[in-house]
């Protein structure tokens, strides 16, 4: 998750109709695109609504950055191999999540990628593969298995120095959760929320109708294959068509398997639907790095969570129980 110095409004926009308003923010947070969409009696509760979103994304960074010095994954980071840090239980919860998710899809997602040594260049400027050896050295430290928790004393401990976390792959699709459930339980009826390609909603729109998302093909942008109603739930999406390396023929992504130091291949996008943003984040993540076979059959595994997948040859794959020819 990237440093947060300061957020920019950058517009607000307010329809009115049939007694109700649509009240939209777009402001830069987490060093990426953050929207929010709600429907409220006004523009007044409507602007009060999207500040109260923006408050709780900057209070929940302030606890998970590891960018932050003095958030408490930073004190977690900064006191591997020496001792326990005590953390809110709101963090020690997500980090036990997190850890569930790293044994559900056997260490594709780990949030203790970030000990990952950045051997891998995706600026241009890498001419050539690291060697066997660096990379086989860049993960020595990585493991989610060295992330002691004590449930008792909400504390975490990371067993060796040099181990960091970084809660970039869940962060935001928790954040996501979390403001939905912040603006319902403070009347907002409906709304949609997007923390850079996290998107949770609720409720319906003005007219009735569901909130939509459109699915393209990154080959092809101008292409939509398909739209999908979602109605109280959740899509994230996430690709590397424009962060990877090319050596050999061999196409290789910026998100790499914390398990062995190569980069993830085979795919270049995935979008995943589920109730909660922070599952469907980091279910993407790791159905990233175990590739198209491995992950469908992951994904036809969990009940309530399905996944359309884009592979490097603009090849579309889906999960089980989504048709895309009803689309």
């Amino acid at each position: 998750m990237k440093k947060l110095s300061f957020f920019v409004l950058f517009w607000v926009v307010t329809t009115i109709s049939f007694g109700q308003v649509i009240h939209k923010s777009k402001a830069s947070l987490l060093g990426s695109p953050f929207e929010i969409t709600v429907i409220a009696k006004d523009s007044i509760e409507g602007k009060q609504f999207c500040d109260i979103a923006i408050d709780e994304v900057k209070r929940i960074e302030n606890q998970i950055s590891d960018w932050i010095p003095t958030s408490q994954i930073s004190k977690v980071n900064q006191n591997a191999g020496i001792q326990p840090i005590k953390v809110e239980v709101e963090v020690f919860d997500l980090v036990e999540r997190a850890i569930k998710i790293s044994q559900l899809t056997k260490g594709a997602f780990d949030i203790s990628y970030a000990s990952m040594d950045k051997i891998w260049k995706f600026d241009g400027s890498m001419k050539e593969m690291p060697t066997q050896e660096a990379i086989k050295k860049s993960v020595v430290r990585v493991g989610y298995q060295k992330i002691i928790l004590d449930a008792k004393l909400k504390t975490i401990f990371l067993k060796e120095k040099g181990m960091k976390l970084g809660l970039g792959g869940i962060g935001q699709g928790y954040i996501a959760d979390r403001i939905k459930e912040l603006l319902k339980s403070k009347g907002c009826t409906a709304g949609i929320v997007n923390v850079s390609g996290d998107i949770n909603t609720w409720g319906h729109q003005i007219d009735g109708k569901p909130w939509t998302v459109a699915i393209v093909n990154p080959l092809n942008k101008n292409k939509v294959f398909a739209t999908f109603p979602l109605i109280d739930s959740a899509v994230e999406t996430s690709g590397n068509y424009e962060k990877y390396v090319t050596f050999n023929g061999k196409r290789y992504s910026h998100i790499i398997d914390p398990r062995t130091g190569y980069p993830a291949s085979g795919i270049i996008s995935i979008s995943v639907f589920a109730k909660q943003t922070e599952i469907a984040d980091a279910i993407a993540t790791g159905v990233f790095v175990l590739g198209v076979e491995v992950g469908l059959d992951l994904v036809n595994q969990i009940n309530g969570i399905e996944c359309i997948i884009i592979d490097d040859e603009g090849t579309i794959h889906h999960s089980k129980n989504i048709d895309l020819k009803s689309e």
